[in-house]
């Protein structure tokens, strides 16, 4: 990953679409962002999203701080007028054989590699990603700062939350709708009563104790 090109600088007021606006100054564009959701969980699939815009969205922001309505009426907005969108969807089982980092990683360059529209720069959000073939940032909390990251952490949030909600049809007993596959300790309470089911990352530890115990 490179730094920002000398002169693009960002001012501390410049909002949610700064950096894209200083990167355009200097013909860096277009600007893609990338994002991740379900790092952190330990059931179901990690979700990538890379998106290009070229224009504001309101209401947009990290898909954290927002509602799931607002989510949700923000990912429509965002698929109607983003110049291009790409997700890629890395299935438990792949997340356990790569390891998460790798896993997360080739999700990000799928992504990116999926767009139509060959971005001239990229930002991602938190830690760089090698080998993407153009220059790049790595931003801290890029989803807060970052536009073109923020929708990638909307869509890639949106549509893994549906793939938890259909989840939840196939396997009730735990619940995937409420909590999505995170650790949340009813989440927890169900992998004792049940054991791990085949959309379990069976590397994680939690997960891992219960198999050890059964």
């Amino acid at each position: 990953m490179t730094r920002l090109a000398k002169g693009a600088t960002i001012r501390r007021d410049a909002g949610l679409y700064g950096f894209e606006r200083a990167l355009e100054r200097q013909g860096l564009h277009p600007v893609a962002g990338v994002d991740e959701a379900g790092r952190g969980a330990c059931a179901g699939p990690l979700v990538a999203a890379a998106v290009v815009l070229d224009r504001s969205i309101k209401g947009l922001a990290d898909s954290k701080l927002l509602s799931e309505a607002q989510r949700e009426a923000c990912f429509d907005l965002i698929t109607k007028r983003a110049v291009d969108v790409s997700v890629v969807i890395i299935p438990a089982a792949e997340c356990d054989r790569m390891g998460l980092h790798r896993a997360n990683i080739a999700a990000l360059r799928r992504a990116l590699a999926r767009l139509t529209v060959r971005p001239g720069y990229v930002l991602t959000d938190g830690f760089p990603v090698d080998g993407l073939g153009v220059p790049g940032l790595a931003v801290w909390k890029g989803d807060r700062v970052a536009a073109s990251i923020a929708a990638a952490s909307v869509i890639a949030k949106v549509t893994r939350d549906r793939l938890m909600v259909r989840m939840h049809e196939d396997f009730p007993a735990y619940d995937f709708a409420t909590h999505k596959g995170y650790c949340t300790s009813g989440h927890q309470d169900a992998l004792q009563e049940h054991g791990p089911c085949a959309e379990h990352r069976m590397t994680y530890v939690n997960v891992r104790a219960v198999m050890e115990k059964a």
